[in-house]
């Protein structure tokens, strides 16, 4: 077995040059304080792997035959499958034995990194806490820290997310622009509510006559009722459409509006008319934004984008601001996806509860220290296990992921 040996001035310096050299699925073999700082002893998955595999193709050992009287015997024809069996369950369990041994050193020296980096710069340690806690992506929060400057100011952190959190210009605004819009997102985001904020906005700017409604929803029940009194207060047209060739035809009709948005039927994130509706608007020329229920988790909010995210969505509306205790999270994915905010919403008045984007009071909201349940935040012993299971991946995946664009402050 060709074992590695790896030195370096800390246990997390250590693991990256392990990490760099064998891969994520390396087998850390031991560790050690040393003069130079700590030693690992590590060899490849692939070597060790490999090890199994020539253990598994060695014949059993036999002693030499001696000369015996002849014995007429039944052939041992059923001992052979239970012998090879056994031999590869007893192969299997050290195998076992040996990955849990990893994963414990893995921890432990985790552990070591984390205390390092306390002692070494307890600010970083603390910024990291708290990004975590505020319920920032160990992803993110490891990336910004990372390029985080020496003996630098807390303001930092509100800077760089700021630089990285873009807001729509005046001149992209969808209201001031106009054209053809949709609002698309899962069941339950705000979609019907926030079509007629947008419209009255746009009504209060260039009039009734000037604006006009389209509902491609006709499984719920009321769905089209709903926006059809919204229309009715705004004192806009309002239309429903099954398919591409009757949105079609109702969009020629409608060409001199200045805005005409569409709200959308509500579906799963995972529904397969979620890609057919994909399909209708890109044949149709629609533009789509994206909205977020601030409510929902990482996990949720990331499969969302990647399930509706496409060429024609020309970015964001964050929903439901009101009923989050913390912005930490919807800003996250924002960033990591780089998707353009263009308003907020906040509640279900109409329009009162539409706003544009306050980047001061969006940090605000989601760096601020709070009391939250002891359930829900991370404890100081269980942050190095954490740290320690999204070490070389989440580093791997922000190689090739949208977040690999963040821009830094100087």
């Amino acid at each position: 077995m060709n074992a590695r040996k790896f030195v370096a001035a800390t246990s997390r310096e250590a693991l990256r040059l392990v990490r760099d050299e064998l891969g994520a699925d390396a087998v850390v073999l031991s560790n050690r304080k040393v003069d130079e700082g700590v030693e690992i002893m590590a060899v490849s998955g692939a070597e060790f792997a490999g090890l199994t595999q020539e253990r598994k193709a060695e014949p059993a050992h036999r002693a030499p035959v001696q000369a015996q009287p002849v014995v007429t015997m039944p052939a041992p024809v059923a001992a052979a499958p239970e012998m090879h069996s056994a031999i590869i369950l007893e192969q299997q369990g050290i195998l076992s034995e040996i990955k849990s041994m990893r994963d414990m050193v893995q921890e432990q020296l985790a552990c070591l990194s984390w205390s390092d980096m306390q002692q070494r710069d307890p600010q970083r340690a603390r910024m990291l806490r708290d990004l975590l806690n505020a319920g920032f992506s160990p992803a993110l929060s490891r990336q910004l820290l990372d390029k985080m400057p020496a003996d630098t100011e807390a303001s930092w952190l509100r800077q760089v997310l700021g630089l990285n959190l873009r807001v729509a210009t005046q001149e992209e605004d969808v209201v001031v622009r106009g054209g053809v819009l949709a609002l698309i997102g899962p069941t339950g985001v705000g979609k019907t509510t926030t079509t007629a904020k947008l419209a009255a906005r746009a009504v209060v700017r260039y009039g009734a006559d000037k604006v006009a409604l389209i509902t491609t929803d006709s499984y719920r029940i009321g769905a089209h009722e709903q926006l059809r009194i919204y229309g009715k207060i705004l004192g806009v047209e309002v239309h429903a459409v099954r398919d591409t060739e009757d949105l079609r035809l109702t969009l020629s009709a409608l060409k001199k509006k200045h805005l005409v948005l569409i709200d959308t039927i509500g579906m799963g994130q995972r529904d397969k008319r979620v890609a057919g509706q994909t399909e209708m608007f890109d044949a149709c020329g629609v533009q789509r934004l994206l909205l977020l229920n601030a409510t929902s988790g990482g996990d949720t909010l990331d499969d969302v984008v990647r399930m509706y995210h496409g060429t024609g969505v020309v970015g964001c509306i964050p929903t439901k601001l009101d009923e989050a205790v913390s912005l930490g999270t919807v800003l996250d994915v924002v960033v990591r996806h780089k998707l353009t905010l263009h308003y907020i919403t906040n509640g279900q008045r109409v329009p009162e509860d539409l706003h544009e984007v306050n980047l001061e009071y969006l940090l605000h909201r989601a760096l601020k220290p709070a009391a939250r349940a002891a359930t829900f935040t991370l404890n100081e012993l269980e942050f190095p296990m954490l740290m320690a299971g999204v070490g070389s991946a989440s580093a791997r995946n922000l190689n090739t992921s949208p977040a690999n664009g963040v821009q830094y402050a100087a």
